[in-house]
């Protein structure tokens, strides 16, 4: 069973790597994703600035041809003012003369404020192609160094895939499949050794009796707070693996 262990337990740190790859992966992928956001909102308020301008330039031209409309209108009541003879109806006409001249004034202070608009707009533009272009320019670098790192952490991945695949041949069937489902459950190490008579995994105190059983070796041991494997770390059919190995070391580092 210890045997058995052992395999697995190599199963599990290139499990591991392969883990630890695919979340710099993902982060990496982030980043491209970060990168390619900014972008596009860049370009959405250029588009969006863009079109507010056009706007505005509608906007003026509509109330530009309302301004020739008024003045067409002041110098045809201005050419009958000239023409008629009775006083009421001059008044008349200077009223309408009036209404049209302030008509075309508030006109005329439209366009002002429209043009004063559109200027900062395109200004505000300018400055958003401006960051377009520099964002562009200086993420082609980025953009490939982590290309470049997506590609050397996929030929690591093919690289553990084999050696994973090469091991699972010699490993004890019964005991990859509770191993695997396990690890599909918590994407972290499932079989780990009992240290000071608690679970490395959940670190929640064990019984004496749990700790006897997994001395022994002979059968699996789950750990029934967390339901991990759980192995004895000093056991010589473990020597060779890097988890006894490693925390052997530090015991005798300490105990020196």
């Amino acid at each position: 069973m210890l045997e058995d262990l052992k395999d697995i337990l190599d199963i599990q740190d290139l499990d591991m790597k392969m883990i630890r790859l695919l979340r710099v992966k993902k982060d990496r992928l982030k980043e491209l994703e970060q990168i390619e956001d900014l972008r596009k909102e860049l370009r959405a308020q250029l588009t969006e600035k863009q079109t507010e301008i056009e706007e505005h330039a509608k906007s003026i031209q509509a109330f530009e041809q309302k301004i020739q409309e008024c003045n067409a209108r002041i110098k045809k009541l201005e050419q009958q003012q000239s023409q008629v003879k009775k006083a009421d109806e001059f008044n008349a006409l200077t009223q309408e003369m009036t209404h049209a001249e302030r008509e075309r004034i508030a006109l005329e202070q439209k366009v002002s404020d429209l043009v004063d608009k559109r200027v900062m707009e395109e200004e505000l533009l300018e400055k958003i192609k401006e960051s377009l272009k520099t964002s562009e320019e200086s993420s082609v670098a980025l953009e490939r160094e982590i290309q470049s790192s997506i590609k050397m952490i996929n030929d690591e991945g093919m690289g553990l895939k084999t050696q994973r695949e090469e091991l699972a041949k010699k490993a004890n069937p019964g005991i990859l499949t509770i191993y695997e489902k396990l690890l599909r459950n918590k994407k972290d190490r499932v079989i780990v050794p009992i240290e000071n008579r608690t679970c490395s995994g959940c670190h929640i105190v064990l019984t004496a009796q749990h700790e006897n059983l997994v001395r022994k070796g002979e059968n699996l041991v789950f750990c029934e707070h967390c339901s991990r494997i759980h192995y004895w770390q000093e056991s010589e059919a473990l020597e060779g693996t890097v988890s006894g190995g490693t925390r052997r070391r530090r015991r005798r580092v300490a105990s020196a």
